[in-house]
This record gives structure tokens, sequence and C-alpha cells, in this order.
């Protein structure tokens, strides 16, 4: 089977909740470990690559980045 292939700022749905309730993570650090923040609470995790592919329900729709925002890397 072929790897999931992950992105910044990819939201994704997870099988089981969080201890907050939330389903829903934002993919925050990619690497060998996966960094995800769960949108309810803002909590951060670290999960292995196979573990969050494991763990996908499915891939959400991202958020539209919004256009007041600054970002001084974008130049």
């Amino acid at each position: 089977m072929e790897p999931v292939q992950f992105e910044i700022g990819d939201r994704l749905r997870l099988r089981k909740k969080h201890p907050c309730g939330g389903f829903d993570w934002e993919v925050y650090r990619l690497g060998a470990d996966i960094g995800l923040r769960c949108e309810t609470c803002g909590r951060h995790i670290l999960l292995p690559r196979s573990e969050v592919e494991r763990r996908m329900k499915q891939r959400l729709p991202r958020l539209p980045k919004p256009e007041d925002d600054f970002d001084p890397y974008e130049l």
C-alpha cells in the first residue's frame, strides 16, 4: 500500500476521540513523526507516521487562510 502524503495545514479526523471530545486534528509538523494539534482544545501530540495512517478516518477540507494574516516567510 502506498504511504499517505501529508502537508502542513492538513486537517484529519481520527477514529478515536480525544479526551476533550474532539475528533479533528491539524497537521503542524512533518517527518518520521507527525505533529498534530487538536482543533477543540489545542493540545499537541507527536505520533509515528504509520500510527497516524492507521488511526486516520478521513481527510477534512482545509480551512481558508485569513487574508489579513501576515506571514513574514511568504515574501
